[in-house]
């Protein structure tokens, strides 16, 4: 017997195998984009590169300027701002101060355009200032199909973006918990001093579906309806864009469809099942042999058509005393190259430990086998001995 023996043909186990793609959604958007929120892979894309319009989603950028340069217990004072009678507002009054987490929460989730207009002022100084911040910051982030020409999203030829510009911008949104949190509320309470208003998510598919966890809508005459979504499932994140829609019924169908889509491009299989052997290694000083499992079961997002492997790192001999469970080895869950989680090898049962004769025999090369064969004849030379010593005093006695 080797002294190892893994269970596969090398110390390498594929985990799962390839499961069939979905099939394309149907997205009746001018643009269109889905990808995977951990690495920004494109997973569904419809003329994703095409320059448009972009109205409200411009305060994905300002709460990005906002999270990064200003602390969420910072107080703001409202900058003077003339709102227009269907503009979308929280009616922040002269003078009145406001933390900056609440300021993003309504710019968020009500798209108040006085609250963009005072974290523009209370972070660049002004708006101008800001808008130069907006577009040095997309320039730095490799937006490259994006301008800005105001902290709000008014149309204007110089204010625009791609599909694939506003998801990568809401990834890079997204990484923050907090601002993550903010834009899956369907609703939120803001203080002001004594003051108190409630703001509603103007993105209904937050309260209607529950895998779907943000991101911001948009809406203008020139721009159509527009909505950056995200959602959750399997273990996996994804970003959806959908740009010129003639309706808000058109914007959450498409959106939904890319968001189905962009899950269903994933599966989470076991990678590592608890109990389950991986390998086997011969117990020093005895003539049998141990398995090898892991002591808990691990679940890993991969992509459908993809594998994980499990590379095994196992001892070459084992001795006891050794409990089941004790820890001897690694295994390592590799996808894409990459060791995405690391695993203790532990035994599965007892390794029992050797007495010194056992010891004394096995280092002298003498297996307890053998002991025994020896054992026998010499048993029966004694046998045989002693009965020809009786025939013989036998015969003396006649």
């Amino acid at each position: 017997m080797t002294p190892l023996r893994l269970l596969a043909s090398a110390a390498v186990l594929a985990v799962a195998a390839p499961a069939a793609l979905a099939a394309e959604p149907s997205v009746r958007a001018p643009s269109a984009i889905v990808i995977d929120a951990a690495d920004g892979e494109v997973l569904y894309e419809k003329n994703a590169d095409d320059r448009r319009q972009i109205a409200s989603t411009t305060k994905l950028m300002t709460a990005l300027l906002t999270i990064e340069r200003a602390k969420r217990d910072d107080v703001f004072t409202a900058a003077p701002y003339a709102a227009g009678a269907a503009e979308s507002k929280i009616n922040l009054r002269r003078g009145e101060r406001m933390a900056v987490r609440d300021l993003t929460t309504a710019l968020m989730l009500e798209s108040a355009n006085d609250a963009a207009a005072t974290l523009a002022e209370g972070i660049s100084g002004s708006r101008e200032r800001f808008v130069r911040d907006m577009n040095a910051r997309a320039t730095e982030l490799g937006l490259a199909d994006t301008s800005f020409s105001n902290p709000i999203g008014f149309d204007d030829a110089r204010n625009y973006s791609t599909a694939t510009d506003l998801a990568a911008l809401s990834r890079r949104l997204l990484a923050d918990r907090a601002l993550a949190r903010t834009v899956d509320l369907p609703r939120a309470e803001l203080r002001s001093g004594a003051r108190r208003r409630v703001v509603a998510n103007r993105n209904d598919l937050i309260a209607r579906y529950d895998f779907v966890d943000g991101v911001k809508t948009g809406h203008t005459r020139r721009a159509g309806y527009l909505l950056v979504g995200a959602a959750e499932g399997r273990g996996a994140k994804v970003v959806s864009v959908v740009m010129g829609e003639p309706s808000e019924a058109a914007r959450d169908t498409d959106s939904l469809a890319l968001l189905r889509y962009g899950i269903d491009q994933f599966r989470r299989p076991r990678a590592a099942v608890a109990g389950r052997t991986y390998a086997e290694a011969d117990v020093k000083y005895f003539d049998r042999d141990v398995a090898l499992t892991v002591p808990d079961s691990v679940a890993l997002t991969v992509r459908r058509g993809e594998r994980a492997q499990l590379r095994v790192d196992p001892p070459t001999e084992l001795e006891g005393p050794m409990r089941a469970g004790a820890r001897v080895g690694s295994v390592r869950v590799v996808y894409r190259g990459k060791t995405v989680e690391r695993l203790p090898l532990v035994t599965a049962a007892d390794v029992p430990s050797a007495g010194a004769p056992r010891k004394l025999l096995e280092t002298l090369g003498l297996p307890l086998t053998s002991l025994l064969i020896m054992a026998i004849l010499a048993g029966v030379a004694l046998s045989v001995l002693r009965l020809r010593t009786v025939g013989r005093e036998r015969r003396r006695i006649r």
